[in-house]
């Protein structure tokens, strides 16, 4: 289990996106994630007629490492560190280390 999935919003805290808040789009095998509007780079793409791929300078996110990034708290509105924890029914689930509240409904 992960302590950051797809779908998550996160703050990024360190880098030229400090302080920046998205979510995760995609999460990639080697710890690495892609989150929206953040770590957004030109990439200069030739055009392909064949496949419609019009040319020019396109803007994408490039992948970030997880270590880079915390989980968003929204009671305490920071990024905040995830554990993880056992409930009675023998389900394992993510908490806020802080507080630990069950990030996971």
């Amino acid at each position: 289990m992960r302590k950051i999935k797809k779908g998550d919003e996160v703050v990024v805290t360190a880098g030229k996106d400090k302080g920046k808040r998205g979510s995760v789009l995609r999460v990639l095998d080697d710890d690495r994630l892609i989150v929206e509007n953040v770590n957004v780079v030109k990439k200069h793409q030739k055009p392909n007629p064949g496949a419609g791929v019009a040319g020019g300078i396109m803007q994408k996110e490039a992948p970030i490492q997880v270590s880079n990034v915390m989980l968003f708290n929204p009671q305490t509105s920071k990024g905040e560190r995830v554990g993880f924890k056992t409930l009675e029914d023998g389900r394992k689930v993510r908490v806020f280390k802080s507080t630990g509240e069950v990030v996971d409904a």
